[in-house]
């Protein structure tokens, strides 16, 4: 059951950020308070990143921006990757027990993008999708590989 929950409130948090404007969700307000010194800016002028055919760099977007903008990255990679194991541990096992948390979270990746289209100051993006699904593959597959290794290191019958 509470495997269940926390998938619930994940899959609620991703509805209501998508369902939010850009405006909404800016974090540059806040950052402007509390980075005033703009700390690691130096080595985040070195950055750039290719993004939707544009480059992102503090350079042509700000500093506070391009932060924004690695955090939110950050946000789909993380929170997407949770999803994942969300779904593997609600799922009952198989033989496609894997495969399966992963299309579960294609669907939540593709209806986010989705719900975002339909939310005002708000672009969809492939880029975006393909970003959820890295943090799905990473986080899932480091998620098996430990549960393996605690499963060998608990169960003495296991090891070689």
């Amino acid at each position: 059951m509470k495997k269940l929950i926390f998938l619930l409130i994940l899959l609620f948090l991703l509805f209501f950020s998508s369902g939010q404007t850009y405006e909404e969700q800016s974090l540059i307000p806040l950052f402007e308070d509390l980075l005033t010194s703009k700390p690691l800016e130096s080595q985040l002028k070195k950055i750039e990143l290719p993004y939707w055919g544009h480059t992102i760099s503090v350079e042509e977007r700000g500093y506070y921006h391009f932060v924004e903008f690695i955090i939110r990255k950050s946000a789909h990679f993380f929170l997407f990757g949770l999803a994942a194991i969300g779904f593997y541990a609600i799922l009952p096992r198989n033989t496609l027990h894997f495969w399966l948390a992963l299309l579960c979270t294609l669907i939540l990746a593709l209806a986010d993008e989705y719900h975002q289209q339909l939310t005002g100051g708000r672009t969809p993006s492939g880029q975006d999708v393909f970003l959820d699904m890295c943090g799905a593959v990473t986080f899932l597959s480091v998620y098996i590989c430990i549960k393996r290794i605690m499963q060998k290191t608990l169960d003495p019958s296991k090891r070689s």
